[in-house]
């Protein structure tokens, strides 16, 4: 991973020195077009060449990639795929994906488009902090896939099991989103939320369960008792536990083990992305690795402050909703040991 400073830069820039976003595919300013790539790992100003294929153009770069199929075909992604990757025409994003919505449906296309920006933004804070990713070819790894599916004759349950994550194509319909959020008293819910949370579960069955159990028992408790039936129905029936924000992250962290592990990872995820922008804008004077785990929070309190300010002032959620007691930092601090 080629980055500034060895951590993934949040904006970047054009040859034609003009700022460019994570998820663009043109320099709205000079009109060429880019691409993430995947060698250096920034989104830089492509060339194309005369057999097709495209030169990324950032200075010591200069790797020569054909775009992904999702991109060419759907518009639904903007990175790039190695030339020497002659038998792929995916991304390496892309490849995880075992279905992917009826795109004759109308509307589809649009929640597949949300969907693939936030899994992309997701995925590259995860490989930036040294998490493993299991590709489909891997035999090593637990593989990693995903499944963006609408509801049938039988409703769809977003979820994870066995490194397969299932998202419900409708929770890219901001509409639903909103009614659901309100529904169930979460503060924050949103698509890249779920891509942190779930994949909070495939790293509890790649990293926690083989290597770190007894570690995690001791902070988040036996999640064999109760079993994960018992406590999800205890759960819907009588609500979170009494005094919740005391012990866990989030009212729904409260309902099991496995649960609050997700819940916290995803708050970690939080953490770190939002550190590390505030610092990639100077908002900090620190580099990312040179945090230890409490200046990463009390870097992630500060900014929060601030920013809850701003989102009030006019009328937005709480950009940090979470209240930080010992047990939850004890929790974040397990996350962070994972990444080392």
């Amino acid at each position: 991973m080629s980055t500034e400073n060895g951590f993934p830069m949040h904006t970047f820039r054009c040859v034609c020195h003009s700022k460019l976003f994570f998820g663009n595919t043109n320099c709205v300013s000079c009109q060429r077009t880019v691409a993430m790539c995947p060698a250096c790992r920034q989104v830089s100003a492509m060339e194309e060449l005369e057999d097709g294929t495209w030169k990324c153009l950032r200075n010591g770069c200069g790797q020569r990639q054909r775009f992904c199929q999702n991109r060419v075909e759907h518009a639904a992604c903007n990175w790039g795929v190695l030339f020497e990757e002659k038998d792929q025409t995916l991304c390496t994003n892309c490849r995880l994906n075992q279905m992917i919505p009826d795109l004759s449906v109308p509307g589809n296309l649009e929640k597949w488009q949300r969907l693939e920006a936030a899994k992309r933004r997701v995925l590259y804070i995860i490989e930036a902090i040294g998490l493993p990713i299991g590709m489909p070819d891997q035999e090593e790894l637990l593989p990693l896939g995903f499944e963006f599916k609408a509801d049938g004759a039988k409703p769809v349950s977003t979820g994870h099991a066995g490194g397969l994550i299932v998202i419900n194509i409708k929770e890219a319909d901001s509409v639903h989103r909103e009614q659901t959020r309100v529904e169930f008293g979460e503060p924050q819910r949103t698509l890249v939320g779920h891509f942190r949370h779930e994949l909070g579960h495939y790293y509890w069955d790649l990293l926690v369960k083989p290597h770190h159990l007894e570690a995690f028992r001791e902070k988040f408790g036996n999640e064999e008792s109760p079993t994960y039936t018992e406590a999800l129905q205890a759960y819907y029936a009588n609500g979170p536990k009494p005094n919740w924000p005391k012990q866990y992250v989030s009212a729904y962290a409260s309902m099991h083990p496995w649960e609050d592990f997700a819940e916290s990872f995803a708050t970690y995820l939080d953490m770190v992305a939002i550190v590390t922008t505030a610092d990639h804008f100077e908002q900090e004077n620190q580099r990312f690795e040179s945090y230890d785990f409490d200046e990463l929070l009390n870097a992630y309190r500060e900014i929060g402050i601030m920013a809850n300010e701003f989102n009030r002032e006019i009328g937005l959620l709480d950009l940090v909703p979470e209240v930080f007691t010992a047990p939850v930092i004890e929790k974040l601090r397990f996350v962070h040991t994972l990444t080392g």
